[in-house]
């Protein structure tokens, strides 16, 4: 490799050398899952000629042929100082090699916008970018050697406009080991700027996407009369997702923050050391300060942009717990409806029932008597021109007679049957269950003919029947639920009033 004399040399020995001075060898790939345009042999001489760190090979591995990106988790800094008097065969000056160097490589990723839909904002195509960076500075020579591992070519410009005819005329010059040192903090700034790229407008556009997904959990108004959006589970899955990318986002951020110090770090500690040299210490000093400042700020800007993607993630959990209440309570409004319907429908089933139980009795007792074996009126007809209607009196009285009973045995065995499944004598055996019933029973009968009997002497016989009514009256209302019966206000019904007895109180 060429020494730091000759501006041309040292803009050929940027980037990877080959095996001699003249060659400039470029192994581009289009993007970080391509593969390496270059063969392990051609490799192998590269790393070898420069006697590259072997843990850099760490670096490149995340790099090549895959279908997706691997090791994005992945971000170290490594560091080798060697400033003491080497040996003689470590020392090669034709070549700029005093054997006084240090070197470092590390790795940043950036964020690139690559693809806009004009269907919607969450179909926007974005990627994190990785690369990784190697740098070697001879103390003595001032030979510098980088070599940058990345998908594409946007660094590769960035460099060029850096040491172009456009850029800062101190960047352009390397007459001496203290103007290329200067110049190796530039490159190093122009790397960590380069990692700060488009990281505020993708979390904006991660926010943008957080509002449009899930805005309506917040902001909808929810309750009957209200038209509100509809979740489903996959609502949940799709926050989850947005929720990864926060988090991934965290993670890229704060890898690069930390590479940032330890990139401070190490120059902090290597100024310091009593092996470097003072020349290069006290000319580099305001450059040193101007480097350590913009590090500073540009690890701020990661601080502020850690603080924004904590929050956003922080939000999508929030949001995920809303959601998840909303599908709760969705459930829990198309259960309420369905006990509703059920409600309904058991109201319906019990007016069935007791319509049955009315109507059972004398259906059973007319088709009885509809069969020859009671005859109440002579059937024998010669034909049908001799028919005559006849009606019977002692044919409905015995219906009657045998109807009414029967009706009242059958709503009877109902209420009972009703009293003792009760909800209220569940644990109850059967014998106890018809004690409580009965007793029940007795002691409602007492206390309605307490109730009806008058102050001045006994019951008549108008009160004794009028109280067997209401007994008979208020079995009955047992079998109906208490939604189906007449509603008992001020302005419903008068009470019954008996003008030849006076009532009690």
């Amino acid at each position: 490799m060429a020494g730091p004399r000759s501006r041309t040399k040292y803009k050929r020995s940027v980037c990877a050398g080959g095996c001699c001075p003249q060659e400039r060898p470029k192994m581009p790939f289009h993007n970080s899952r391509d593969k390496l345009k270059t063969t392990r042999a051609s490799l192998c001489q590269i790393m070898s000629y420069h006697q590259v760190m072997p843990v850099y090979l760490d670096f490149m591995l995340v790099f090549g042929a895959q279908s997706d990106a691997k090791d994005l988790r992945f971000s170290g800094f490594r560091e080798q100082i060697r400033l003491k008097t080497p040996p003689n065969e470590h020392s090669i000056l034709q070549l700029g090699r005093s054997g006084k160097v240090f070197q470092l490589c590390y790795n940043l990723k950036g964020v690139q916008f690559k693809k806009q839909s004009s269907e919607n904002i969450k179909l926007d195509e974005w990627s994190i970018r990785d690369a990784a960076f190697y740098h070697q500075f001879d103390v003595e020579c001032g030979t510098t050697l980088w070599i940058v591992t990345k998908g594409g070519e946007d660094i590769l410009e960035r460099f060029k406009e850096l040491t172009g005819p456009n850029g800062r005329p101190e960047d352009q010059v390397f007459r001496d080991p203290e103007s290329c040192f200067r110049a190796t903090l530039s490159v190093h700034l122009l790397y960590c700027h380069w990692s700060t790229d488009d990281w505020r407008w993708y979390i904006r556009w991660l926010e943008e996407v957080l509002d449009h997904e899930s805005g309506m959990a917040v902001d909808g108004l929810r309750g009957p009369g209200y038209a509100h959006k509809e979740y489903k589970p996959y609502h949940i899955q799709d926050l989850q997702h947005w929720q990864d990318k926060a988090n991934e986002a965290i993670m890229v951020l704060e890898a690069n923050a930390k590479i940032l110090k330890s990139l401070r770090k190490f120059y902090v500690d290597l100024i310091a050391r009593k092996d470097f040299p003072r020349t290069l210490r006290s000319a580099c000093e305001d450059d040193l300060d101007v480097f350590f400042t913009q590090l500073d700020e540009i690890t701020s800007d990661f601080d502020m942009q850690i603080g924004r993607a904590k929050l956003l993630a922080n939000i999508i959990s929030d949001r995920k717990e809303l959601v998840l209440q909303h599908l709760q309570g969705q459930a829990t409004e198309r259960t309420e409806q369905l006990n509703i319907n059920l409600e309904r429908e058991a109201v319906v089933m019990r007016i069935i029932t007791i319509v049955t139980l009315l109507y059972l009795p004398a259906t059973f007792v007319s088709t009885f008597f509809s069969t020859d074996v009671v005859k109440y009126q002579d059937q024998n007809q010669s034909n049908g021109s001799n028919y005559q209607a006849s009606f019977s009196a002692l044919a409905l009285k015995r219906w009657l007679q045998v109807t009414i009973p029967l009706t009242a045995l059958t709503l009877f065995g109902a209420w009972s049957t009703y009293q003792i499944y009760g909800t209220s004598t569940g644990d109850l055996t059967l014998v106890e269950r018809f004690k409580s019933t009965f007793s029940s029973l007795k002691s409602f009968e007492t206390s309605s003919y307490a109730q009806m009997q008058p102050e001045d002497g006994p019951a008549s016989d108008y009160t004794t029947k009028f109280g067997s009514v209401r007994r008979v009256a208020h079995s009955l209302s047992k079998l109906v639920p208490c939604s189906m019966r007449w509603p008992s206000t001020s302005r419903a019904v008068l009470p019954l009033h008996d003008s030849s007895q006076p009532k009690a109180g």
